[in-house]
């Protein structure tokens, strides 16, 4: 809590002018002159400070700990290939779970750590890919068709969905002009992390609608391994984009700058300054922003935890 109520972008990435300026000449003349070598840059942004940020704050052998004692049942992170173009999901748990493969994902055990969370925060082009076993990998949203699949995998039949966008789809309104670099970029990044959890959540509530129809001897029979699974989504009443537009200026004059020149400091872009904005007003809007929203559905969240009072109990 203590970390996102005083972020700052230089926790996350380089955002000093002599940082941003080093990574902005090498991505030029890497252009101008049709690459430099093995110095060629493998990313817009310098995220070692994210790296530093994560080997304080973590112990990673809580997990396994947490897993003996029957706190928790498993741990997922996904990440996805950029050579077999998988989206792989790395899982420590039980040792009744077992991997799975399916169409362009699977899910493997692994020891979770540091690298895999580098990995499925590898925003393409902003962060440098990491390196896990044989293979480089990136953001994990990238090629996951199926986002609540892991979790089914690992034996969940409650889901609590924590999403980004609003509920209701945007509005079509009248173009002003020619979308900028920033409005491209934002849409294309969107497209990337959020619109498959969309489609995913359609296709698991038409399953259970389809389920119903369905006699239980019927299912049985056919040996399929398809059971309801509950699923609740919690969905912010504020455009994330409308809150970064407000907090634009918080970012430092050099990541400003960069920014700038695409377009990503005016309202019409700011969803893409809204992945870069790692500062603590943001952040604490954020997170004002989703207290009260959970709020607002407290009773419908304590009913699908099962959460039952004290004075019920006795």
């Amino acid at each position: 809590m203590a970390v996102w109520r005083n972020f700052h972008v230089g926790q996350v990435y380089r955002s000093d002018p002599a940082g941003v300026f080093v990574s902005g000449a090498r991505w030029m003349a890497a252009m101008l002159i049709g690459g430099l070598g093995k110095h060629n840059p493998v990313s817009l942004l310098d995220n070692r400070p994210l790296e530093a940020l994560l080997r304080n704050k973590l112990e990673f052998k809580g997990v396994q700990a947490s897993i003996d004692l029957g706190a928790l049942c498993a741990l997922s992170i996904t990440a996805s290939g950029y050579t077999s173009g998988q989206s792989v999901t790395f899982y420590q748990g039980v040792p009744t779970l077992t991997p799975w493969k399916r169409a362009r994902r699977l899910g493997i055990p692994a020891q979770i750590g540091l690298e895999h969370l580098l990995a499925s925060s590898a925003i393409p082009f902003m962060f440098p890919a990491v390196r896990i076993n044989r293979e480089y990998f990136g953001d994990g949203s990238m090629r996951q068709y199926a986002p609540i699949s892991p979790a089914l995998h690992l034996g969940a039949e409650r889901v609590l969905v924590v999403g980004v966008t609003l509920a209701e789809e945007g509005k079509r309104v009248k173009s002003e002009g020619y979308p900028s670099l920033a409005e491209i970029a934002g849409h294309t990044l969107n497209s990337i992390f959020l619109d498959s959890m969309e489609v995913d959540l359609e296709r698991l509530q038409r399953i259970n609608k389809t389920l119903q129809l369905v006699q239980p001897k019927v299912l049985e029979k056919s040996e399929l391994s398809l059971h309801h699974v509950d699923v609740l989504v919690i969905s912010p009443s504020e455009a994330i984009e409308s809150i970064a537009a407000k907090h634009v200026h918080n970012l430092p004059r050099a990541i400003r700058f960069l920014l700038r020149g695409v377009g990503a400091t005016r309202r019409s872009g700011s969803n893409l300054a809204s992945y870069l904005l790692f500062e603590k007003s943001f952040c604490r809007e954020l997170m004002d922003l989703g207290y009260h929203d959970a709020m607002r559905q407290k009773q419908e969240i304590l009913d699908f935890l099962g959460y039952i009072p004290s004075h019920v109990e006795g």
